[in-house]
């Protein structure tokens, strides 16, 4: 067992949460995510996944799962031809001084007032709060398109949330979802999966949370609520899983080691079920 991972999971359990979102804003120690990092790449991914399924969301209303306080992607996507970005993130600070920057260039000043520096409504809508109670209180209006990235491994009720996110998307509407199945402590990919429920959620979990569900528990999820689902192995791991394997518990094993060693996939997610039941 690699103690200097039970000491740095240990440390970051407790780290308060405002210094977490500092050291994310500023890219030390924690490193931020792509579509933080770059929104222009990030939205380029997605463009080309639409493509390959013949979809776009030119005109369209599209919906950010977990924004994380920075509105690159919003903005990229509004230059590219959506219409309307609805973000949705409760746990999300602003990031004020990188969103007056952003106002500031050129191809995104239409999409903001320009002294205050704040998103139109016309463009954007931003919601700190669950989408589940938006679900339920059918506070927005229908979506066209539901994307997010690096998001889901972090919450806490994955069959309630794609759910809601069901019910709010149009019939003829699609998701994507790039979903990291890691460990977050990189170098060791598949640690947390060796310690029981109890001993990770009292002791390890950190405060962004990772469920650790497994491939086969997306696919069920997404199944669950869309009539159709094309999920993609972007990566994974046979060697570190190999090297692990003998510890990791048995719920987190399906006996293929081509399965159980997946590390990356993207969600692909079309014809919603907004009345299925829940699992």
């Amino acid at each position: 067992m690699p103690w200097d991972y039970l000491l740095l999971r240990f440390v970051r359990r407790r780290l308060p949460s405002r210094l977490v979102h500092a050291l994310l804003r500023r890219g030390w120690v924690l490193r931020p995510g792509l579509e933080t990092r770059s929104p222009e790449e990030a939205v380029a991914r997605y463009e080309a996944l639409l493509q390959a399924h013949g979809r776009s969301w030119q005109g369209q209303r599209v919906f950010i799962l977990g924004y994380g306080g920075y509105l690159g992607v919003a903005a990229e996507l509004l230059h590219r031809g959506a219409a309307h970005v609805v973000l949705c993130d409760p746990y999300a600070q602003p990031d004020p001084r990188r969103n007056a920057r952003l106002a500031s260039q050129a191809r995104y000043a239409s999409f903001f007032h320009p002294h205050t520096h704040q998103p139109r409504a016309a463009y954007m809508s931003i919601w700190h709060e669950d989408v589940r109670a938006l679900a339920q209180r059918r506070a927005l209006q229908p979506v066209d398109v539901v994307l997010s990235t690096s998001v889901y491994e972090h919450l806490d009720d994955v069959e309630g949330i794609t759910r809601a996110l069901a019910r709010l998307t149009k019939p003829q509407g699609i998701h994507i979802h790039f979903i990291d199945l890691r460990d977050h402590f990189f170098r060791y990919p598949f640690e947390m999966l060796t310690f029981s429920e109890q001993t990770w959620r009292r002791w390890l979990n950190p405060t962004s949370n990772l469920n650790r569900l497994r491939l086969p528990d997306y696919a069920r999820v997404f199944r669950a609520h869309f009539a159709q689902v094309n999920i993609q192995v972007l990566a994974r791991d046979l060697a570190a899983f190999r090297k692990v394997k003998p510890r990791i518990r048995p719920e987190f094993l399906t006996g293929d080691d081509e399965v159980d060693a997946v590390t990356h996939i993207v969600v692909v997610a079309q014809k919603p079920r907004p009345d299925a039941p829940a699992l």
